[in-house]
């Protein structure tokens, strides 16, 4: 196998880089987890801390994010009901490292980044 072969091979869909790649394809998952980077919360204290979610969409983000290990739920055995979502250690890993990576980029290079797709958005794609 050539190296060009690899290559192509860590894009097939059960590859390890896609699985990663796909955390960043739903837009308010990297958004939640975020907010909990922050510490433990309640649903309607994550809602109100990210801010134009809507309760269907923090739902299915919570869910996605359970599914693939980044939280994980803590029902509290009391009345009337308390459930808190935090980070695993896998996903504070992700928040701490590449996620801080790219918000340094984008801090870095925002700027170029919005005037380039102004340009674009000016000029006609295709």
């Amino acid at each position: 196998m050539t190296e060009q072969d690899a290559h192509c091979q860590e894009f097939v869909a059960d590859c390890r880089v896609r699985a990663a790649t796909d955390l960043f394809t739903h837009t308010w998952d990297p958004v939640v987890l975020a907010a909990l980077g922050e510490g433990r919360r309640r649903r309607h204290a994550l809602r109100t801390a990210i801010g134009g979610i809507s309760d269907k969409a923090l739902t299915e983000a919570l869910h996605r994010l359970l599914a693939s290990g980044l939280i994980e739920r803590h029902a509290h055995p009391e009345v009337p009901p308390r459930v808190e979502y935090a980070l695993t250690a896998l996903g504070r890993s992700l928040v701490e490292g590449p996620m801080a990576a790219l918000g340094r980029w984008a801090l870095e290079h925002g700027e170029e980044l919005l005037e380039a797709r102004e340009r674009g958005v000016g000029e006609g794609a295709g």
